[in-house]
């Protein structure tokens, strides 16, 4: 199947859970709700995360919050683009229980920042395969909108909708301080030690001594312009973005050798 047409494919099947759309009153919340038995996809979590219309919701709305899940801002984007970057999009809308789109367009905007370069649909799909999809135990802090295919809705009763909690922790000053910055350095460091041995760094060793978690997170991880930012989204940075930096580590270490010789 067509990159495509596989994304066109996710945006009818979500239509088709809409469809499944029920009012009712429910005695317990005093007012009416709308219910589904969806198939496919997790509705209510998705009408709250993308404040959705559920009086008018269209196939044109599907494919919209199906490009957004795939890392486009609108389906006209994803449409017009190149078959590289439909096949990331795919990969992304796949691989969301790794990554969330916002994190990977940032993960890209560092390395490219890092490295004064600007990469092409090609790069970053080559990128994205070696980093995430052809990788385990990446773990997004996000929300995987996707049901698993075997299960079945058929004689399930609508639901009050779930409205997911949201974190009100705040982060507005930097540098971090406290048990904040405790508990962002101690993530950092486990990321650090699960990214070297997944990436089989040939001297561990060395760029352990390069390593410095401290500076990591009041240097590099967070700017002043990302404030104010959500505390447990800018953890989820460290996971997507430190396997950059130890990459970066890591050829330093060789580099060093190479000269040393």
């Amino acid at each position: 199947m067509e990159t495509i047409n596989y994304l066109k494919l996710q945006a009818k099947n979500l239509y088709k859970d809409f469809k499944t759309q029920k009012t009712y009153f429910d005695s317990s919340f005093g007012g009416d709700y709308f219910g589904y038995t969806p198939k496919y996809f997790d509705v209510d979590a998705l009408v709250t995360d993308y404040n959705i219309n559920e009086k008018k919701f269209t196939l044109m709305n599907a494919q919209h919050i199906i490009a957004k899940l795939a890392g486009f801002d609108k389906w006209t984007e994803l449409s017009d683009s190149s078959e590289s970057a439909l096949e990331l999009g795919k990969l992304l809308f796949d691989n969301m229980h790794k990554i969330r789109p916002e994190d990977w367009h940032f993960y890209i905007l560092d390395i490219e920042n890092a490295n004064d370069i600007l990469l092409d649909d090609e790069d970053k799909l080559g990128i994205f395969i070696q980093v995430f999809a052809d990788v385990e135990g990446h773990q997004s802090y996000g929300y995987d909108y996707r049901l698993s295919s075997n299960e079945e809705f058929a004689n399930e009763e609508p639901k009050v909708k779930k409205v997911k909690k949201k974190s009100l922790k705040q982060i507005t000053v930097l540098p971090l301080k406290g048990t904040v910055r405790s508990k962002f350095i101690t993530i950092a460091n486990s990321v650090f030690e699960d990214d070297l041995e997944r990436l089989e760094v040939r001297q561990p060793d060395a760029v352990r001594k390069l390593w410095n978690a401290e500076k990591y997170i009041d240097e590099i991880l967070l700017k002043p312009d990302m404030l104010p930012i959500d505390q447990d989204y800018a953890l989820s940075l460290v996971s997507a973005f430190l396997v950059h930096h130890v990459i970066s580590l890591a050829d330093e270490t060789e580099e060093d050798d190479l000269n040393a010789s």
